[in-house]
């Protein structure tokens, strides 16, 4: 019997060690992807029954893409939220065709400089006195082409009603889409 118990007892013993000695599964990185695409534009349009519209530039810059460009039909002096959504599909009249925010590592959302955020997050952009919001925003990690889990190409960007207050679970309380394009690669 004493034989038995200390076979158990050594076996049990191997097996807290091993389970003691293993790494802990945690969710893997993301590999490093770069972006095979120069370029892309997204053409904007209406949604909601919005006015609002307008074309933009994509560039990979740095960690991520660059966005630039030109949404015009806003009220004056208002802000908005703009964000890469997981779905290039603007179909729907409210572009809830688009799904949820691009998040293609199950982060937070919050804003684009902080440590945890969605990978379609950016910065809030702001209309002038003539209802045109002059677009200069950033997406990290995040690039353009190649078909990494990353790759923003072929998704759409959708422009909000609200401004994003960046800490809202999950979409920044930024309300209804008043606009949306998809990102359609050019070079």
């Amino acid at each position: 019997m004493n034989k038995t118990l200390n076979t158990l007892l050594a076996a049990t013993a191997v097996v807290v060690v091993a389970a003691c000695s293993s790494t802990p599964k945690t969710k893997e990185a993301t590999p490093t992807a770069v972006s095979t695409a120069k370029a892309a534009t997204v053409n904007l349009a209406a949604a909601s029954a919005s006015l609002v519209s307008g074309k933009l530039s994509v560039v990979p810059m740095g960690d991520g893409v660059h966005i630039t460009g030109e949404i015009g039909g806003f009220a004056p002096n208002s802000t908005h939220a703009i964000h890469i959504h997981e779905k290039g599909d603007c179909s729907a009249a409210d572009a809830s065709s688009a799904g949820g925010h691009f998040n293609p590592t199950g982060s937070p959302h919050g804003k684009v400089d902080s440590s945890a955020h969605h990978g379609g997050d950016m910065n809030n952009i702001v209309a002038d006195a003539d209802g045109v919001a002059k677009v200069d925003v950033h997406a990290s990690g995040v690039t353009l082409g190649g078909g990494a889990g990353n790759d923003v190409a072929g998704k759409a960007v959708i422009v909000h009603a609200s401004p994003d207050d960046y800490k809202t679970q999950p979409t920044g309380n930024a309300g209804g889409r008043v606009a949306c394009g998809v990102i359609t690669v050019t070079q």
